[in-house]
């Protein structure tokens, strides 16, 4: 080892490979030959012979010094004249093969141990597969108990052309096989006299040359997740904060914050280095906006150059995942799903395919992935994800997927392909509408019923409830059948699953605007109280059901947001003020008035049976222009 004058490097590695392979005490052997074990936990594991247990040294839970195997990640830390290492000890057992998944997701190198005697065993395949979906950059084989087979070349031969064949299934990646004994330390940190016939690096000096590279430091690829929102005084400015994902971020740099699309400029920057004046990846940063924009915890920064390039506001992605529980995963399922700093609601649309550890090849359209499955999948989200392919940002384009009944972590995946949906304007291909073999006419005659959709749009306390129940009750009353679809009511059933969220509103929208057009085609009058505020999603509604020749009235209340806050039933006002509440429509999220609305008008003062007669004038002379 040699003294350079070089800054020193953080290097990251992770252990993977089947259980007895060796990993601890590989581990034991790193941190006793490079001095870095403290005394007291070198004598801890020493015997009366005066023989240390190395494997003890990582082996940290009862559990794991009683049955011999690594049960949870073991971080150890060891450092030499050049570089600085963080070591990450992952079990071999299957059962915990979601522990390789957390050990390994931001490692630059990954050791590969192998027992000399065994060779590759299925395990080994598995982790190197999940090494190689993590992108960690570096694979190093170990060779591993090669005193054990007497340092017999012919048999490492055979072992390296085992997982030359398995580097080669992974895609040719380019491996380094090393011949080590963790037990003697031959070629771990010294070289060993017991294999002249090997000219190849040890391990550490494998460790020390290995070249890293730094994430992406170049301004226009900014990425920086916003993990929490502080206001130190009522004097001072929001601070934003979070890390760096990709790019950099300096004082002056125009910003765009996503998914809002806000614009603003950094006019302060803090990092734990008060002599820094550019912010690098992956730094964690504080940092101050000139604008007061809307921003919260899983907004996500970016550039705002005009070469800058962002990320799809995607609801559909396609991703390779590691099943993480016993329960399987199958198509239809609902999880949670947590990217960066931002969780949202998500459906597993398709299995694509599930890995075979034995063979790492791909079988097409599996019923479910099990527990330690790894497969290709697509998820739906209910709201929008911003995030990168993997293969381009590892921070960007990982996730995990959350069982929201235990909050267990169920999954670990990598994101391959990400796109945007339109809610209402994407055409399914594998599925087809099936209309009714009684026709429309035919049931409206029979019944004596015509169908039609109202939907009332308007600021919270604006008046659109207290109409909606007064129309339908003369609608009733007069022998026609209607049904009122309230906002509250439909997100105690049908969309449960939502927040409020943009995204999640206009998903909440579209579920409203499917189910007036099926209300309308049997002939009821389908009556919509949605506060529903921005006109891209009442215009989805309008056209599902113009698209099916079904009369639609758009009605704007129009009560001003000053009489809305005077009444505010529910206290939503009084709560948004206080800040207590975000994102409340009028105060501080937008809506988008009805720019020809087929009927406006103010409560404020009004007749409520006044309003319901200009309503049913409304609908007869829709109804009449479908005739």
């Amino acid at each position: 080892m040699t003294t350079t004058s070089r800054p020193r490097q953080l290097l990251r590695l992770a252990t993977a490979g089947s259980v007895d392979d060796g990993k601890s005490t590989l581990i034991g052997r790193l941190l006793h030959d490079t001095g870095s074990l403290p005394t007291d936990h070198l004598e801890a594991v020493t015997n009366a012979d005066g023989q240390a247990d190395l494997a003890a040294l990582s082996d940290g839970l009862r559990a794991e010094r009683e049955q011999g195997i690594t049960i949870d990640v073991a971080y150890r830390f060891f450092s030499t004249p050049t570089r600085s290492f963080v070591l990450a000890d992952t079990p071999g057992h299957e059962r915990y093969t979601r522990n390789m998944f957390t050990g390994a997701s931001n490692t630059h190198v990954a050791v590969l141990l192998v027992d000399a005697r065994t060779g590759v065993l299925r395990q080994t395949r598995r982790h190197a597969r999940i090494a190689d979906l993590l992108g960690v950059p570096h694979l190093v084989a170990v060779v591993n108990k090669i005193d054990l087979v007497d340092f017999d070349e012919t048999r490492f031969k055979e072992v390296e052309s085992e997982l030359g064949l398995l580097a080669q299934r992974l895609g040719g990646h380019d491996v380094t096989v090393i011949p080590v004994s963790a037990t003697r330390g031959d070629n771990v940190v010294t070289r060993s006299d017991s294999t002249p016939w090997y000219t190849g690096p040890t391990l550490l000096e494998y460790l020390e040359a290995v070249e890293l590279a730094a994430p992406s430091a170049v301004a226009s690829e900014l990425r920086l997740p916003i993990q929490w929102v502080a206001r130190p005084t009522d004097h001072q400015r929001r601070r934003y904060t979070g890390r760096l994902s990709a790019g950099t971020l300096s004082v002056g740099d125009e910003v765009l914050v996503l998914p809002a699309g806000s614009r603003s400029t950094v006019t302060a920057l803090d990092t734990l280095d008060p002599h820094r004046a550019v912010a690098v990846a992956p730094l964690s940063v504080s940092f101050e906006l000139a604008d007061d924009v809307d921003v919260a915890r899983g907004d996500l920064v970016v550039s705002a150059a005009t070469d800058a390039t962002a990320p799809v506001p995607a609801r559909e992605i396609d991703a390779t995942v590691c099943w993480l529980s016993e329960t399987p995963l199958r198509a239809g399922d609902r999880v949670a799903l947590k990217h960066t700093s931002r969780t949202v609601r998500a459906t597993v649309q398709e299995l694509h395919t599930r890995l075979d550890p034995e063979t790492l090849e791909e079988h097409d359209s599996p019923s479910e992935l099990g527990l330690n499955d790894i497969g290709r999948i697509t998820l739906r989200t209910s709201t929008v994800v911003l995030a990168d392919p993997y293969a381009t940002n590892r921070d960007a384009g990982a996730f995990i997927l959350i069982d929201e009944q235990s909050n267990d972590t169920v999954g670990a995946g990598t994101v391959s392909d990400t796109r945007e949906v339109v809610p209402g304007e994407q055409t399914r291909h594998d599925i087809k509408w099936h209309p009714s073999s009684l026709k429309r006419d035919r049931r409206w005659s029979a019944t004596g019923q015509r169908g039609a959709t109202i939907w009332l749009t308007g600021l919270p306390a604006s008046g659109k409830s207290t109409v909606a129940v007064a129309l339908e009750r003369t609608l009733v009353d007069a022998g026609r059948t209607a049904y009122l679809l309230d906002g509250d009511n439909v997100r105690h059933g049908i969309s449960d699953d939502l927040g409020f969220s943009p995204g999640d509103r206009a998903e909440n929208i579209r579920r409203v605007g499917h189910l007036t057009r099926l209300f309308a085609d049997a002939g009821v009058v389908a009556i919509a109280s949605m506060v529903s505020p921005l006109r891209s999603d009442r215009a989805i509604a309008r056209a599902l059901n113009e698209a099916a020749d079904l009369p639609f009235l758009e009605i704007h209340v129009s009560t001003p947001v000053a009489e809305c806050e005077r009444r505010d039933p529910k206290g939503l006002y009084a709560r948004a003020r206080a800040g207590e509440l975000r994102g409340l429509t009028g105060i501080d999220a937008p809506y988008e008035a009805p720019e020809d609305p087929d009927l406006a008008f103010d409560t404020t003062g009004a007749d409520l049976d006044d309003l319901v007669a200009r309503i049913l004038t409304e609908l007869a002379r829709h109804e009449g222009l479908q005739a």
